[in-house]
């Protein structure tokens, strides 16, 4: 089950108290102050993993805690730390602080960690307080106290090429024929329920990776149709392909429709790299193609790729047209 929404709670761990305690030895009968410090609290810290690809299992716990640190002891003996506790998460997993909603930390890279809460700072034993004037202090410091913070992680999907489309524009169709990802197809509306990763393999020995997003609806922006949930993973990637039904009534408002809702949604999003394609392709006349292959969008600097995923028409022209926009982007990065 793909998850990509959790919230949860931390607590680190308490700092251990520091000790009171005097040198008790034979033959000494004034022994000064021996008393440790304690240990350090334990931390909550995230960590980025390549093996995971859902926040299922943090969905269903959602409360973690650290380890307390011990309390000094005697003989100048320090209390053990805390255990840390390490939460491994997906990475494009996004820490956010629950009431604020404030991004705190971004799990953008693979075997990136995170210190969400710290655990507090052991105390000082009574060894630390002696000093000339004082040579047997009988004070020592409490551990300072843990830190809990509730927070909200969104999963993005990392992909090369997000397909944006509306509902049964054939986005799954078209990734089960270009990678190895099975999505659910079938021939209604709101088939695609959660994003779908595939990688493509291309000519010899490149690869991309396609994410299928559910189908947007006019006002997801707003969050009509689970929008915020789906427009999220579009977040990441590099190319944004505009999927148009061949058969629509109206080319030139379903286009307006899609990219207006991802500019409302975010600006970055229409900066993207955006290209343009018409599916079914299998559903007109021949001699309705050339046709519509002339129709442009200003928006759009490129034409439109006219495909079919399931003749095969025009597959090989869209995925040049996904690597040949790839070089180019890291061509301007470097």
């Amino acid at each position: 089950m793909f998850i990509d929404y959790a919230l949860i709670e931390v607590q680190s761990g308490k700092g251990g108290d520091g000790a009171i305690a005097f040198r008790r030895e034979k033959y000494v009968p004034k022994g000064g102050p021996s008393g440790g410090d304690g240990g350090r609290g334990g931390n909550v810290i995230f960590q980025s993993n390549t093996n995971l690809n859902t926040l299922l299992d943090l969905k269903y716990k959602r409360k973690y805690k650290a380890g307390n640190g011990d309390n000094g002891g005697t003989s100048l003996k320090d209390g053990k730390n805390g255990n840390d506790i390490i939460i491994k998460v997906p990475v494009g997993t996004v820490i956010k602080d629950f009431e604020s909603k404030e991004t705190l930390f971004d799990l953008s890279k693979s075997s990136q960690k995170f210190v969400l809460a710290k655990g507090g700072k052991g105390g000082r034993g009574n060894s630390k307080f002696a000093t000339s004037t004082n040579q047997a202090p009988r004070n020592a410091e409490p551990g300072k106290p843990s830190e809990s913070k509730k927070v909200i992680l969104e999963l993005k999907l990392i992909a090369d090429i997000g397909l944006v489309g509306f509902p049964n524009a054939g986005k799954s169709t078209l990734i089960s024929i270009i990678s190895s990802a099975r999505p659910k197809i079938a021939d209604y509306p709101f088939t695609t329920l959660e994003p779908n990763l595939g990688i493509v393999k291309y000519k010899d020995f490149n690869s991309f990776t396609v994410a299928d997003i559910p189908g947007i609806i006019e006002g997801a922006h707003k969050g009509k149709g689970l929008g915020h949930q789906f427009l999220r993973h579009i977040e990441r990637t590099r190319i944004i392909l505009f999927m148009l039904d061949i058969t629509a009534e109206n080319y030139q408002k379903d286009f307006e429709v899609l990219y207006n809702e991802l500019k409302e949604y975010s600006t970055k999003l229409v900066k993207k790299k955006i290209l343009v394609s018409f599916s079914k392709a299998d559903l007109v006349q021949k001699s309705d193609l050339e046709k519509i292959s002339k129709f442009r969008f200003e928006k759009v600097k490129t034409k439109p790729i006219i495909f079919s995923s399931i003749s095969g028409f025009g597959i090989n022209e869209l995925l040049d047209s996904f690597w040949k926009t790839l070089e180019e982007i890291y061509d301007e990065s470097s």
